[in-house]
């Protein structure tokens, strides 16, 4: 069940662009085909992740991942680096627009996620997404994130990376969300630097897009089949100065650092997210008199 500390967002239809080069029918299918392919291949290769060690593992799943944003006709546009995180853990919180942006940092730089639970009963994806070590969140459960939190922490200090998008929702791109201080707080537990990483999409003539966002009530089948059409998509991926642990006083300092870094990168204001209203309690009469 949601309740009023759900995340929320205030972008929906009206906020995609509209007006992008599209392909014909025939590519549709085609790039659906092949996206099929890739996710039957990763499922026959989670069996394998186990035994062939975290280099080879990174190896498969960033060829996995970079075979999936080919299949869509995705380029991606990288500027800084994520090696310099090869011995310790970090936390690694981008603004979330669409299903491609885990896809795209997995690309660079293979790590686990933060994801939230249902994704897990996802037919297909699930099981890859299960396999790569994915900690989980039930986001309709408070009382259960104490626990996620401690957990998440443990494995960034064992010197995992972890990717996770702090705004809790996807947003349109034109706006970010605010960053919620609670993975943060997992940063700060385990000792860790957080990297904060700024997405962007864009069409192959420098026009920003916001087809590629997973918004509103729309299902995910939407936001592919509108991914599929689009010609000459590219998604840029700024790796941004990391920020060391102990900089911040506390989680809420430190996600508001990550939240500038990122909007500063994309030249954006942070946008609210929407409060549910509570209706005001009047009292009885006979109270008040």
């Amino acid at each position: 069940m949601a309740h009023a500390w759900m995340p929320t967002s205030p972008c929906g239809p009206s906020c995609l662009t509209g007006g992008e080069p599209t392909v014909g029918r025939a590519r549709v299918v085609a790039r659906l085909a092949g996206a099929a392919a890739v996710l039957l291949g990763s499922v026959l290769a989670v069996p394998l992740l186990p035994v062939i060690g975290r280099a080879g593992r990174e190896l498969v799943a960033k060829a996995i991942f970079r075979s999936l944003l080919g299949a869509f006709g995705v380029r991606l546009q990288i500027s800084g680096d994520l090696r310099a995180d090869q011995r310790r853990g970090a936390l690694v919180a981008t603004n979330h627009v669409s299903w491609l942006d885990i896809a795209a940092v997995n690309a660079i730089r293979p790590m686990r996620a933060l994801a939230k639970l249902d994704i897990r009963s996802w037919p297909v994806l699930g099981r890859v997404v299960a396999a790569a070590g994915t900690v989980f969140l039930e986001r309709e459960n408070l009382r259960a994130l104490p626990t996620t939190m401690t957990s998440l922490s443990d494995t960034l200090r064992s010197g995992s990376l972890v990717y996770v998008c702090p705004e809790g929702t996807t947003w349109c791109g034109q706006g970010v969300g605010r960053f919620r201080p609670a993975v943060f707080q997992a940063a700060i537990d385990g000792g860790v630097p957080v990297r904060p990483i700024a997405l962007r999409f864009l069409m192959a003539d420098g026009r920003e897009t916001t087809a590629p966002a997973f918004i509103g009530d729309e299902t995910i089948i939407d936001s592919v089949l509108r991914v599929a059409r689009l010609r000459g998509l590219v998604l840029q991926v700024q790796v941004l100065d990391e920020i060391a642990p102990g900089r911040a006083a506390d989680r809420r300092e430190l996600a508001a650092l990550a939240e500038a870094a990122v909007n500063s990168a994309l030249g954006r204001v942070t946008v609210p997210a929407q409060r549910r209203r509570v209706r005001p309690v009047r009292p009885h009469p006979a109270l008040s008199a």
